[in-house]
């Protein structure tokens, strides 16, 4: 049975949720023992487009991903809508396609669009009364109380780190059932995150950006229901693929690399490869039939 985010995702539970940017990458997490993933726009982006978190994703683009993913994997699914690419209208209709795609929650964030990655500098946000127009239509777009709204607020690199908590109540009161305050700069912030805002929280690690990396031990102290590496998985990713493809052309071989690869049984057990030889052979057609 498919875990409930509702059930994982309470105070101090510190769960620990991986970024997604594929269907691979989905099956990896599953098969590693996650509970959760998040489907990264950030990591679609990087991915699907060979381009930067600047707001370039398409709505029907991250339902597309969302669904594939799902199609993949049993584990809940957190689905980074961004700014619900438009107004509360937009958000109505980007809710409504992303639950059906199989989303357990969907994230909408108070950037101004087009949006820019929560640990880029330059960001502005919408005002909060816009933001909280734009949950309120999340919550009467979905059709199961199951699907969660995750509000996130990027006001404390505009507006300080009262605005933001200053916010994250607003978007509770609105009916966001999970709050994210992005890119604190300290400990003392987090900790204050953890303390003065309602219900339950995400933070966002990310290596190499302006989150001090904290213990998961150290967060769930804090309070927080949920702990996500969105960019991990890709930043593993992109650094095998760096390594081993550099070494290839200075050496002119793969010979002596199978130590930085997956087996070729590994890559067909990520797969599931095994489940489509069987249905090959149960639905195999001969002459004798």
């Amino acid at each position: 049975m498919r875990p409930s985010l509702k059930s994982i995702l309470v105070p101090a539970a510190g769960e620990l949720i991986p970024g997604a940017a594929n269907a691979l990458a989905a099956r990896v997490i599953e098969a590693t023992g996650y509970r959760a993933l998040l489907v990264t726009g950030a990591g679609v982006t990087n991915t699907y487009l060979g381009k930067p978190d600047v707001g370039l994703i398409s709505v029907k683009e991250m339902a597309d991903h969302v669904w594939t993913i799902r199609d993949a994997v049993d584990i809940a699914l957190i689905a980074d809508g961004d700014t619900g690419f438009g107004n509360g209208v937009n958000v109505y209709r980007t809710v409504q396609m992303f639950e059906r795609a199989g989303a357990s929650a969907i994230q909408l964030e108070d950037q101004v669009f087009p949006k820019r990655c929560g640990h880029f500098d330059g960001k502005a946000v919408v005002s909060a009364g816009e933001m909280v127009g734009k949950i309120k239509a999340a919550v009467d777009a979905r059709k199961s109380e199951e699907t969660l709204v995750l509000a996130r607020t990027d006001a404390i690199a505009t507006d300080g780190i009262d605005a933001a908590i200053e916010r994250a109540h607003l978007f509770r009161e609105a009916g966001a059932d999970l709050l994210f305050v992005e890119a604190p700069q300290a400990e003392a912030d987090l900790a204050r995150i953890g303390a003065e805002c309602p219900g339950p929280q995400i933070c966002n690690l990310v290596i190499g950006g302006k989150t001090p990396i904290l213990s998961q031990k150290r967060l769930q102290e804090m309070g927080f229901a949920g702990i996500i590496y969105a960019n991990a998985p890709l930043q593993a990713a992109v650094k095998a693929m760096r390594e081993v493809l550099t070494a290839i052309r200075e050496n002119g071989s793969a010979a002596g690399l199978e130590h930085m690869v997956a087996s070729f049984k590994e890559r067909q057990e990520t797969v599931n490869h095994d489940f489509y030889k069987q249905l090959e052979a149960r639905y195999a057609f001969s002459e004798a039939d």
